[in-house]
């Protein structure tokens, strides 16, 4: 795929890139940046993207990437921006005071974890405390496809038994 071509294709996708970008960002000027954001890292890595293959599914992954590093970084940082028309800034500190249901669906889920086996529960909760997959498979020494497989199967498992905290999408 030339140079000209490349360009060509990714911005017949920029519709479709602000369209999924709002999906997650759910701002007009947040989604018109993971936009352009993913624009210039798919130009800056065109020489990683393989000829013949779906070249939207890469460039959605590069958003998809991209999004969730930003969304980490502003979770470690302790305050997260609400995009409501007060635009009020959250910060992602636990509150002091928790509910009893809160304390009760802590401790629910933390016994539904503790039941996982030994192999399931620490990969699942090293990528739970922001982890990532290399970092976890070199601390226990296990390959990454293993440690995506466990915390794959974490989730799964855990679902299963917390039908209560089941999310909907509806």
């Amino acid at each position: 795929m030339s140079t000209l071509e490349f360009n060509e294709a990714l911005v017949g996708l920029e519709h479709n890139l602000t369209s999924f970008a709002m999906s997650f960002t759910r701002n007009h000027e947040d989604a018109k940046d993971l936009t352009q954001e993913t624009m210039l890292k798919a130009i800056t890595y065109r020489n990683y993207y393989t000829p013949q293959t779906n070249f939207k599914a890469w460039v959605f992954t590069i958003m998809r990437n991209l999004f969730i590093n930003q969304y980490r970084r502003k979770v470690k940082s302790g305050a997260i921006f609400d995009h409501s028309k007060e635009s009020f800034l959250v910060s992602n500190t636990p509150s002091h005071e928790e509910s009893a249901i809160e304390i009760i669906s802590v401790k629910d889920i933390q016994q539904k974890i503790d039941t996982l086996g030994e192999e399931y529960k620490e990969p699942f909760e090293m990528h739970f405390q922001g982890f990532k997959y290399k970092e976890i498979a070199d601390k226990l020494d296990i390959p990454i496809g293993t440690v995506k497989s466990r915390i794959f199967i974490a989730r799964k498992k855990l679902m299963d038994s917390l039908p209560d905290f089941a999310f909907s999408a509806n």
